[in-house]
């Protein structure tokens, strides 16, 4: 399980009631939230931390949360994924997939299914840079 007292997670939804109440979860599991109201002002943050994982409603408004994951991971930010909607049509299931999300959930998913995907995509994305930094193979010279 990740460390959740130094793990920063970002809440983007258009939805004033969806980031208090993930918020309210986050902090209560121990996590460090941050909630945005939309990809805009995500990004027009310069002083927001560097986030373990961002929690993105799929439908925001003139950047919605699949074009955001892939601004992303078109500046290779490593930052894990987890989609939240109202709308769970399988093709934006399909999009969300192929941008590379860590998880896919309604809004109206029961919170601890969501925390436990925050957990998994914390822990493997923490892996993947551990092994990222692990020293090779010494060179024969």
């Amino acid at each position: 399980m990740p460390n959740r007292g130094t793990s920063y997670v970002a809440v983007i939804d258009d939805d004033e009631s969806v980031c208090r109440s993930l918020d309210r979860l986050l902090r209560t599991v121990g996590y460090r939230a941050l909630t945005y109201s939309s990809a805009e002002a995500f990004l027009e943050d310069a002083k927001r931390p560097s986030f373990d994982c961002l929690v993105l409603d799929v439908q925001l408004g003139a950047i919605s949360g699949l074009e955001l994951s892939r601004r992303l991971a078109s500046v290779k930010d490593p930052t894990p994924v987890i989609f939240i909607t109202a709308h769970s049509a399988p093709k934006i299931r399909e999009e969300a997939e192929a941008v590379g999300c860590a998880g896919f959930f309604r809004k109206t998913d029961p919170g601890d299914k969501v925390i436990e995907a925050i957990d998994r995509a914390i822990e493997r994305s923490g892996e993947k840079r551990a092994a990222a930094n692990k020293p090779g193979p010494a060179s024969a010279t």
